[in-house]
């Protein structure tokens, strides 16, 4: 056996050692138990998880275990996705939920976290080519007069869409993967695989969004792949994105804006425009770089104003996350990341 087929053995065979049942969010979502042991309610439609949650009233715990399937090959012009009526669960002032879904499952449907709405878990749930366009987000959780979010922990699950250009959609025809804005705070998202996605994370959803100075989120062991940018585009507040897998990013990677402040650790970036940057805002954001790996394909462009890591040093220290957490060397980051990034891997860790 030749010299490199054995290292890809032992890489395998380390990364598959490293593969267990994910016990629990590390991060800023740590305290995040959604609806504990609560025995799971089955669902199989949209209908019937809005249904569940509207009659779920008291706060005490909700576990839904969501086993729809939903075919994608139906969907035979994605052009014509945008122009459809959204399709949203709504978890909007409502706490101690977990959604998680079966093994096989797939929904055609987006999950709004909304108001005062805490201790929130979305699992396993493979989502993907939503109808609704701008209307239409796969995972959103958003402050609202009501309140905002906390203790959310979005985890293994699989987010798709679609990059063709659609006549009169721009760059809506699906608008954003993973969403967060206007005070939702303490969250984890993790395991996540998201793929053909033009917006894949905002973290603060204008230059006015003051609110998401409060905003603390760690993104860690997601896979993005075949994506253009908002990995995430953050505005205020404070991220901590490590070990996370990128590849084929074609417009830009972590946009850091508004005075916000983002520790990068020991990921994996390889194929990726402006992997790290600060643009189009009327404030630049800051960072703090760790031990990343930076492979091949990696090309940056220089709009007036923006703030590049093209010599991958830090602008800022980032200080104590408050919490901890083991990040594996940059250098594994790929492998492992293909091995458990997503739905159906049995949350894999």
């Amino acid at each position: 056996m030749k010299v490199t087929q054995l290292k890809v053995v032992f890489l395998a065979a380390a990364v598959a050692a490293a593969t267990s049942a994910v016990a629990g969010p590390i991060g800023y979502g740590a305290a995040t138990t959604g609806g504990g042991s609560k025995s799971p309610v089955n669902v199989a439609t949209l209908a019937e998880a809005q249904a569940k949650i509207n009659a779920y009233t008291d706060n005490s715990g909700l576990v839904l275990r969501y086993t729809g399937k939903f075919d994608y090959n139906t969907i035979t012009d994605v052009c014509a996705q945008w122009q459809k009526p959204a399709q949203t669960l709504e978890i909007k002032n409502k706490s101690n939920i977990t959604l998680i879904g079966a093994s096989d499952s797939s929904a055609n449907f987006g999950i709004h976290i909304a108001g005062n709405a805490h201790n929130v878990i979305v699992q396993n749930m493979m989502i993907g080519l939503l109808q609704g366009g701008e209307a239409a987000d796969s995972i959103s959780i958003e402050g609202m007069s009501s309140g905002q979010p906390s203790n959310i922990w979005i985890d293994h699950n699989t987010i798709f869409a679609s990059l063709t250009s659609c006549p009169g959609a721009g760059d809506a025809s699906f608008d954003g993967g993973i969403d967060m804005k206007k005070g939702a705070h303490h969250i984890t998202v993790s395991y996540n695989h998201v793929y053909n996605y033009q917006k894949v994370a905002l973290n603060g959803y204008s230059d006015s969004d003051t609110a998401n100075a409060n905003a603390r989120t760690t993104y860690h062991n997601n896979r993005f792949e075949h994506v253009k940018s908002r990995l995430p585009l953050q505005r205020f507040g404070m991220t901590h994105i490590f070990n996370n897998y990128f590849n084929d990013v074609q417009t830009s990677g972590i946009n850091v804006r508004m005075d916000g402040i983002s520790l990068i650790e020991a990921n994996y970036f390889e194929n990726v425009k402006n992997p790290v940057t600060s643009r189009d805002s009327s404030r630049i954001g800051y960072w703090e770089l760790r031990d990343n790996y930076v492979g091949s394909g990696i090309t940056w462009d220089s709009p007036s104003g923006a703030v590049n890591a093209t010599s991958w040093g830090s602008t800022q220290s980032y200080g104590p996350t408050g919490y901890s957490y083991t990040p594996l060397a940059g250098a594994n980051v790929k492998a492992k990341a293909i091995a458990t990034a997503g739905a159906r891997t049995n949350l894999a860790q």
